[in-house]
């Protein structure tokens, strides 16, 4: 993550020069009567509006998370992404917990994110944009607004942002002083952060040394070998000329997070001193959610307010003609790195419903990164009540949107993964080949199930293979998983043992 700024709005080193992004016109700032005003969707009820007002005016006063200079750099890296020439990774917690802040817990994380981005670097040729699901990732959409367990309902768990995940009425009520909380709670996830990836933890041998013992320990890991080998030629080759940079030793990853609870986001907005624009300090990069992407609601409307890259995710009923307006809002001068597409279609959709998207979008000559949420379509429920996803759909999901992309000749631009740095049995299939029956064994999300640090690796390793593909198409990578790596016949392909 980018070493804070002595002042919002100054610039940070950077291991590479990156150009400034021109200005972005926004919106006029909103006040908070006037969002208020609007609908919205996914907020929270609270019982007290003057102690949620108090709060607000309280988290006013405080520093900014992240600053102006921070966000300006990652929108000219993700107009690398919008040109073709880098991948994003995105991946974190389903829903941050404030009991999860620890520094083991956060640097599993860190470590599987930078695991993942080696790999994909190498394969691809191109920078990778790390971007964690974390330092804000703390609210949560609900399909419904409350939960009924042995015929007592209580409100929903939205995030500890909100409200416990305890199931009592206690725990359930809607809690503005969660917001200061997460607040302090981010402030030491990032300085954390920023401390791992500027204080030896992110070097690149190092990162390299944890690829190569999941290799040798992972059941699957045999497929991934011949990857391995050849970064560590690649290493041993900078080793033998004398390279020596500090982009060997430090790497910059941004903290995203959705802007879901809104009172926060707007309390969190601030005036950047260099240009009089305003910024959503709470991360760098935000995005809106599936179930708050209205046109004509609040979300976009504050959104269209900050300067910030910013995100919308898109899922299988989305039109070309909604894909637009998100973009005439949210990005009118057509900044490349301004606005990015996630899209969550399922596997089982997104051959169908992404080619007139994407054909309709790059049509209208709209500058967009496209990023493929792998995960959020792909949830099912299994006869024991365990939320879950299989690895195989995850995975087929992929192939699907680079399928697309190949189709159509534009550039699949990323992944955004729910992922943990601890191994947890949350999602079935994989080189360890988890079923249904393992999943108890250690299932600790609150919300939606993560890929565990194997699962991620693998994915990292297959999804490499696909970003080594030409773009012209004269090698596609297979639909099976072994397949797309070179596994020969006979070998146990990833995704084995499918519930």
């Amino acid at each position: 993550m980018p070493v804070p700024p002595e002042a919002p709005g100054d610039g940070v080193p950077v291991t590479a020069p990156v150009s400034r992004p021109p200005a972005v016109p926004v919106t006029p700032a909103l006040t908070l009567e006037q969002l208020r005003a609007l609908p919205a969707a996914q907020q929270p009820t609270y019982a007290d509006r003057t102690h949620v007002d108090r709060v607000v005016d309280q988290l006013r006063t405080l520093p900014p998370l992240v600053f102006a200079g921070e966000c300006d750099t990652l929108t000219a890296r993700l107009g690398q992404v919008a040109d073709g020439k880098a991948f994003v990774l995105q991946g974190g917690d389903c829903a941050e917990t404030l009991a999860g802040v620890r520094a083991d817990a956060i640097r599993n994380t860190l470590r599987t994110l930078l695991s993942m981005s080696v790999v994909l670097t190498y394969a691809g040729s191109v920078p990778v944009v790390k971007l964690g699901r974390i330092a804000g990732q703390y609210t949560k959409p609900r399909s419904k607004p409350t939960e009924t367990r042995d015929g007592v309902e209580l409100p929903a768990y939205r995030g500890d942002a909100v409200n416990g995940f305890e199931f009592t009425p206690a725990a359930r009520e809607a809690d503005p002083d969660r917001m200061l909380r997460v607040y302090n709670a981010s402030a030491a996830t990032l300085n954390l952060v920023r401390a791992f990836t500027h204080g030896g933890e992110a070097d690149l041998r190092q990162v390299h040394q944890w690829n190569s013992r999941f290799v040798a320990d992972n059941p699957a890991g045999a497929q991934y070998d011949s990857v391995a080998r050849d970064i560590d030629k690649a290493i041993a080759f900078m080793n033998a000329c004398g390279v020596e940079t500090d982009s060997l030793h430090t790497v910059d990853l941004y903290a995203s997070h959705e802007a879901l609870l809104l009172d926060y986001e707007h309390a969190m907005t601030r005036v950047d001193s260099r240009t009089g624009v305003p910024y959503g300090t709470s991360g760098h990069f935000l995005w809106v959610g599936e179930r708050t992407r209205q046109l004509d609601h609040a979300h976009l409307a504050w959104a269209a307010t900050v300067r910030n890259p910013l995100g919308v995710k898109l899922g299988p009923t989305t039109t070309v003609e909604e894909a637009l307006g998100y973009a005439r809002a949210l990005n009118p001068d057509n900044i490349p790195g301004r606005l990015t597409f996630v899209t969550r279609m399922g596997a089982d959709r997104i051959r169908e419903h992404l080619p007139a998207l994407v054909q309709g979008v790059t049509n209208a000559g709209v500058s967009v990164a496209w990023v493929c949420d792998p995960m959020h379509g792909n949830t099912f429920e299994t006869d024991t009540g365990y939320k879950t996803r299989r690895f195989d759909d995850v995975l087929d999901e992929v192939y699907g949107f680079f399928d697309v992309h190949r189709d159509l000749g534009t550039w699949p631009g990323g992944l955004h993964v729910e992922l943990s740095g601890e191994e947890v049995t949350e999602c079935v299939g994989g080189g360890y080949q988890l079923a249904e029956t393992d999943l108890s064994t250690r299932y600790e999300t609150v919300c939606d199930p993560r890929l565990n640090r194997g699962q991620a690796l693998e994915l990292a390793f297959l999804v490499a293979k696909m970003l080594g593909t030409p773009r012209d198409g004269s090698v596609v990578a297979g639909r099976n998983p072994a397949a797309a790596v070179g596994v020969p016949a006979g070998v146990d392909g990833v995704g084995a043992g499918r519930a």
